[in-house]
C-alpha cells in the first residue's frame, strides 16, 4: 500500500513514538550498567559547574534534571537520549513543512535518517553528541524562520538555541560558521537586513558564565579537545591521511542512507540555482559545516573522530529530498519501505545481540555492587567522619559509586585513587 495515501502526520508520530519506545526499552533490558559517557555526565551533574575538564556543562545539566526526577533509574537516561533524537526528528519535520506542500516529502526527510546509525544504534549512550543534536536542529529551524520572516522573536530563539548548542559541545562552532557565512551572504545581497544581529544578545549572555569559567580554569576543555584530535602528532602525511580517512568513513556512514534514497529516485538529475533561497539555505547548513571540518583536518593534519559527526547529518534527508523531489518515483515506495523496516528492526536487534553476547563491555560493569562495597567500606573505616558527602576519583569508577548510592556523594575529579570524603573533605582511600 503506497505510503503517500496515508495520513502523513499520524504515520510520522507513530514512527517517532515507536523509535522512542524501542530505543528506550532495548538498552534498558539488555544492559546491566549505564554506558561510560552517561555515567560521566551524571558524575559531572552531581557537582554542577559552568564547565568540566572535558566539555561545557549542558550534557551534565540535562541528566541532572532527570536524576532529580527519576533518581538512579537507568531507563530514564536512555529515555533522555531518545527525547533528544525524537525532538530533532520533529524539528526536521516542522522545518520540512516550510519546504514542501505535500507532507509525504516531510515524512521521507525524516525516515531517511534511520539509514544513518548516529540516529539509532549509537543513541542509547547519552553524551555530548546526542545532547547537541536537538540544539543543532533547533538552531537550523530558527535560522530559516529568521531568514523567511525576519522577526525579532525568531532571531532571539536562534541565539538561545545556538548558545545552548555551544554549551553542549564546541563542535557547534562548525554550524556557527555556516550560519555566519549564510547571513553575511544574505545581507550582502540585500535579502536580509541587520536585524539578524539581535541573535547575538542571548547567545553572548548564555555563553558568558562559561567563558568566565574557561578563563579561570586555563581553557582546560579546549586543551582536551585539541588533544583528542591528535594535534600533537606532527607529521606532514597526516594532512593527507586523516582527511582521506575522514572521507572514507563518511561514505561508509552514509551508505545505508544513500541506498534508501536510491530506490526512490528515477534518475539523478540536479538543477541547482542559487536564486532559490530554500536550496541555498539547505546547501549551506548541510555542506558548509562538513567542508569546514574537512578543512580543519586537511590544514591541521588532525583526526576527526567518527562520533563527532553525529549532528552534522540531521538535515541531510531534507536536503536530498528537496534537490531530487521531481525525480522521486512513488511507485517505488514499497521497496523504500522494505529497506526502511529492515534497517529500523535490524539496528535494535543487532544492539541487543551485542549487548547480551559480549560480556566485557562497560555496560556489563556491576556498578551497583561496587557502590555497595564502597558504602560498606566507608561505614567500617570512616569512624567519626560522618556522612559520605564527596567522592574523588575518575568519572567511571567514582561516577558509578556516586550514581548508585542513595546519598549520591558529589563527584570531584582525581586522576589517582578513589577517595571517600565527608563534608569537610576528610577522606579515606577506597581499596
Amino acid at each position: 500500500m503506497a505510503i503517500y495515501k496515508k495520513n502523513i502526520g499520524t504515520l510520522f508520530y507513530i514512527f517517532v513514538t515507536a523509535h522512542l519506545l524501542i530505543w528506550t526499552l532495548v538498552p534498558s533490558f539488555t544492559n546491566q550498567n549505564l554506558p561510560l559517557d552517561t555515567i560521566e555526565a551524571l558524575a559531572w551533574g552531581s557537582n554542577l559547574d559552568w564547565g568540566f575538564n572535558k566539555h561545557p556543562p549542558m550534557s551534565a545539566f540535562l541528566p541532572e534534571i532527570f536524576y532529580q526526577i527519576f533518581g538512579s533509574q537507568d531507563w530514564a537516561y536512555y529515555l533522555l537520549s531518545q527525547i533528544c533524537i525524537v525532538v530533532s526528528f520533529i524539528v526536521v519535520f516542522k522545518l520540512a513543512e516550510d519546504f514542501f506542500d505535500n507532507k509525504i516529502y516531510c515524512l521521507l526527510s525524516v525516515l531517511l535518517l534511520e539509514g544513518i546509525y548516529f540516529y539509532n544504534f549509537t543513541t542509547p549512550e547519552f553524551n555530548v553528541n546526542v545532547c547537541l543534536i536537538p540544539f543543532w536542529s533547533l538552531s537550523v529551524l530558527y535560522l530559516w524562520r529568521g531568514i523567511k520572516n525576519n522577526k525579532i522573536l525568531d532571531w532571539l530563539l536562534l541565539g538561545i538555541f545556538a548558545g545552548f548548542g555551544f554549551l553542549s559541545k564546541y563542535l557547534f562552532v562548525y554550524l556557527g560558521l555556516a550560519i555566519n557565512v549564510l547571513l553575511i551572504y544574505m545581507i550582502y545581497t540585500k535579502r536580509l537586513n541587520f536585524k539578524c544581529l539581535v541573535s547575538l544578545i542571548p547567545f553572548v549572555l548564555i555563553l558568558l558564565p562559561h567563558i568566565i569559567w574557561l578563563t579561570e580554569n586555563d581553557y582546560i576543555t579546549i586543551s582536551y579537545g585539541l588533544l583528542r584530535t591528535g594535534s600533537e602528532e606532527a607529521n606532514i602525511l597526516n594532512h593527507i591521511k586523516h582527511p582521506a580517512i575522514f572521507i572514507g568513513k563518511q561514505i561508509g556512514i552514509l551508505f545505508p542512507f544513500l541506498l534508501m534514497f536510491f530506490v526512490l529516485v528515477k534518475k539523478f538529475k540536479i538543477n541547482i540555482s542559487l536564486n532559490d533561497d530554500r536550496l541555498l539555505f539547505l546547501l549551506s547548513i548541510n555542506l558548509i559545516p562538513i567542508l569546514f571540518i574537512f578543512l580543519t583536518s586537511f590544514t591541521m593534519g588532525v583526526k576527526i573522530r567518527t562520533m563527532w559527526m553525529t549532528p552534522f547529518y540531521i538535515s541531510f534527508g531534507l536536503m536530498f529530498v528537496y534537490i531530487f523531489k521531481v525525480q522521486i518515483n512513488f511507485e517505488k515506495t514499497r521497496a523504500f519501505v522494505s529497506i526502511f523496516f529492515i534497517l529500523f528492526l535490524i539496528s535494535p536487534i543487532s544492539y541487543s545481540y551485542i549487548s547480551i553476547t559480549q560480556t566485557d563491555k562497560r555496560t556489563d560493569f556491576n556498578g551497583e555492587n561496587l557502590a555497595k562495597q564502597a558504602k560498606d567500606f566507608y561505614k567500617t573505616e570512616a569512624n567519626d567522619l560522618g556522612k559520605m558527602t564527596y567522592i574523588k576519583g575518575n568519572e567511571w569508577i567514582a561516577g558509578n559509586i556516586s550514581y548508585h548510592l542513595p546519598e549520591r556523594p558529589k563527584w570531584i575529579y582525581s586522576s589517582s585513587e578513589v577517595y571517600l570524603c565527608n563534608k569537610d573533605m576528610r577522606c579515606i582511600k577506597f581499596k
